[in-house]
């Protein structure tokens, strides 16, 4: 069992039923990274030259032959560079420019026909309106999450490509604040298989979530 599986228990994540918002039973202050504005930027074709470092293997066979460049996974963007300009005839409303650097990875082949990676980066500069919250006491960041793709290039030298890429950046303005929201309470979570035997009844019988 799980929430999806065969699992009836009302208390699920699921989607509303409007019947359902009788069964809000408190408010609950958490803390979340809350998002004030949000866009997307798009680089359709661009081409970039990636000059390529730490390859594997290290004992690479020129000439290489391209294959394709993807953002890292578990290794974002780096933002950098930020200005705020805000807009007088706008309320909170503002340009915000900031530099990113993205972290690729570039797959090859080399003369051997031996597949291979090497790391590089770009760095792009942005500008968008943005609703940006005016200054408190809890600090507002500009992040950037980027998702990047090519399959088109062509190596100039042994460590250079030229790449035609696409890009989509999903720049927000965000900050870590309290925020107090209506709960239907914990949820109940299911058994993912039966206890072996009885020896552990106790232990098991414990609530998962601490009570009020």
């Amino acid at each position: 069992m799980s929430f999806y599986i065969n699992n009836c228990n009302q208390q699920r994540p699921s989607c509303i039923n409007p019947s359902s918002l009788n069964n809000i039973c408190e408010k609950v202050l958490i803390e979340v990274q809350r998002v004030f504005d949000a866009c997307v930027s798009r680089i359709d074709g661009d081409i970039f030259a990636l000059v390529l470092t730490n390859f594997t293997p290290p004992a690479t066979v020129f000439p290489l032959t391209y294959i394709s460049a993807t953002t890292i996974p578990n290794n974002p963007a780096t933002v950098t560079a930020i200005n705020v300009d805000r807009t007088d005839c706008r309320g909170n409303f503002a340009n915000v420019t900031l530099t990113i650097e993205i972290p690729l990875q570039v797959s090859y082949t080399d003369a051997n026909g031996v597949s291979g990676t090497a790391e590089s980066s770009i760095t792009i500069t942005r500008t968008a309106t943005l609703c940006v919250p005016q200054d408190s006491l809890t600090p507002i960041e500009v992040i950037a999450v980027v998702n990047a793709s090519s399959t088109i290039g062509t190596f100039t030298n042994e460590n250079t490509v030229n790449a035609t890429m696409c890009i989509q950046i999903i720049i927000k303005v965000v900050g870590l604040v309290d925020l107090l929201v209506p709960t239907f309470g914990y949820p109940c979570l299911p058994i993912c298989q039966p206890a072996d035997n009885n020896v552990c009844v106790a232990f098991f019988n414990q609530p998962i979530y601490p009570q009020r």
